[in-house]
Parts: structure tokens; sequence; C-alpha cells
């Protein structure tokens, strides 16, 4: 049951990541259609070039995607009705495989648009924070922790962490990588937005390093690691700003972003208070 709920976390990582080279490679409309590669095609053409091929590569992925997805589900059946909350948190994964298609699909109709693509991000940010809380469910199999019961400043951290993540998406949708050379752009200041997207990060960073001064137990080394993730992607994201916005390091950056939010989401969720399965599942019954 771990390796198959860690699975569909890097999985569903793993997609976003290379969705944003799809882009990156300006490859988004590699495939000019959808649900079609072209008109008359289902998959890629020798005119198409390398960008069919990307593009169509990682709409292959994403049937890898619900295959281990599927299995997760088939793995959890005999559960299902003793841990009601892994059933329902591993069904919202596999409901937002074919959403996340349909906005992928919507996103080539409407010749990349940034905010279509931004939400394209935005559910993948999503599902990553659902499939880590369900990889840290089955780990800690033997405890649940209640959200209603986190504190205050774990909430900042995971608010912190959200608006950062939103505002770096604005900041792509402004910038050169628009996944095609005809892609519009939303007309927002680049400048000013790697500005305001900065702040957020560093705020939260400062946040983060307090949570990891005061947090004790299993939350503890969580939070220290989302202090490196977030010094991290801090330092890279001003390399990438003062080197022209090189390809492998917005790809690296968009890979340690995915990586943050599990890391925040495990951060957050280990912060709370926890209480047995058995009472939890006797208040889900209720």
């Amino acid at each position: 049951m771990r390796i198959v709920v860690w699975s569909v976390l890097i999985a569903n990582i793993g997609i976003t990541v290379t969705g944003a080279l799809v882009r990156l490679t300006a490859s988004g409309l590699g495939c000019p259609e959808w649900p079609l590669c072209t008109a008359d095609s289902l998959v890629n053409t020798p005119e198409m070039g390398i960008h069919g091929v990307i593009e169509f590569g990682n709409r292959v992925l994403t049937l890898v995607l619900l295959i281990v997805t599927v299995f997760v589900l088939l793995v959890l059946w005999r559960m299902r009705r003793e841990r009601r909350d892994l059933w329902r948190f591993a069904l919202v994964l596999l409901l937002g495989i074919p959403l996340q298609a349909v906005i992928g699909g919507i996103s080539v109709w409407t010749n990349l648009n940034p905010y279509v693509v931004g939400l394209h991000f935005v559910l993948s940010i999503a599902m990553t924070v659902v499939a880590t809380i369900l990889v840290n469910r089955v780990v800690d199999v033997d405890r649940i922790s209640r959200f209603r019961n986190v504190s205050v400043l774990s909430w900042l951290v995971a608010a912190g962490t959200a608006l950062t993540l939103m505002v770096g998406i604005l900041t792509t949708g402004s910038g050169p990588h628009a996944g095609d050379v005809d892609a519009p752009r939303n007309g927002l200041d680049s400048g000013l937005l790697q500005h305001l997207h900065s702040w957020p990060a560093y705020l939260t960073l400062a946040l983060v390093t307090f949570a990891s001064v005061r947090s004790t137990g299993p939350s503890r080394r969580w939070f220290v690691g989302l202090v490196c993730s977030f010094a991290v992607q801090a330092t890279l994201g001003i390399v990438q700003s003062r080197t022209g916005l090189p390809v492998a390091l917005v790809a690296l950056h968009v890979a340690l972003a995915m990586v943050t939010t599990a890391v925040a989401t495990a951060a957050v969720y280990r912060s709370a208070t926890s209480g047995s399965i058995a009472t939890a599942m006797k208040s889900a019954v209720k």
C-alpha cells in the first residue's frame, strides 16, 4: 500500500514537471487539436517534428497517471469501508485526472491562454496536496491528524506557500516561456511580478523558520525540510532571473515548487493534533 500511494504522489509531481517541459520547449501546440492530436490523427505524425513528439508524449503520461491511480483504488478496495478516508482521497485523485485533461484541452483550444494554463497548474498543485495527505495517512496508519486542530502558525505557513505559488503562476504567465511562439501572455509587468513573487516567499520562509523552532515531534523535521526547500527555491529564483530564465533552471524551479508543495502539506498535516483511527472512523460513521 505504501508503494502505490508513494507512486501516485511521484506520478502527480512528475506529470506536472513534464507539462512544464512542454511549455518550456515551445511544444504546447505540438498537437494543435484535442482530444485528437490533429484533425485526422489521435497520435502525432512525423511532419509535426519534435514538438509533436513532446506534446503527445505528455498526453500519454496522463494515461500512466490514470493507471497508477486506478491501481491505488484496487489496493484500497478491500479497505474501502474500514478506511473511508483513504478511499475518498484516492477517488478525488481519480476524478482530478479527467478534469485535468479537459482543462488541458481548453488550453489548446484557446491557443495556450496563460490563465487557462495557470489553472492547469493550480489543479496539479491541489492534486499533489491530496496525494501527500494520502501518503501521510497510509504511512502513519495508526494515527490520523485533524485539520481543525492545526495551529494558526501552520495555517499561515500554508497560506504563505499557496500565495507564493499563485503569484509565481502569474509571473510565469507574463514571461517568455509561453509554450508556443504565437501564444498570448497575460500582459502583466514581469519585473514587478518577480518582486511580488519574492515577497510572500521571504515572509513564508521566516514563518517556516519560526515554526521549525517552535514545533516538536514529527512535524519539526518537515518544517526544517521546508526551510531548506524555500531557501533553495529563493536562491534558484534569483539565479534564473539574473541569467535570462534558462530552460533548465526554470524546469528545476517548477520541480522544486511541487516538492515544496508536498513538504509544506506534510509539515502542516503533521503539526495537527492527532487522534486514533478508531475514533476518526466512529466520527465519520456518525
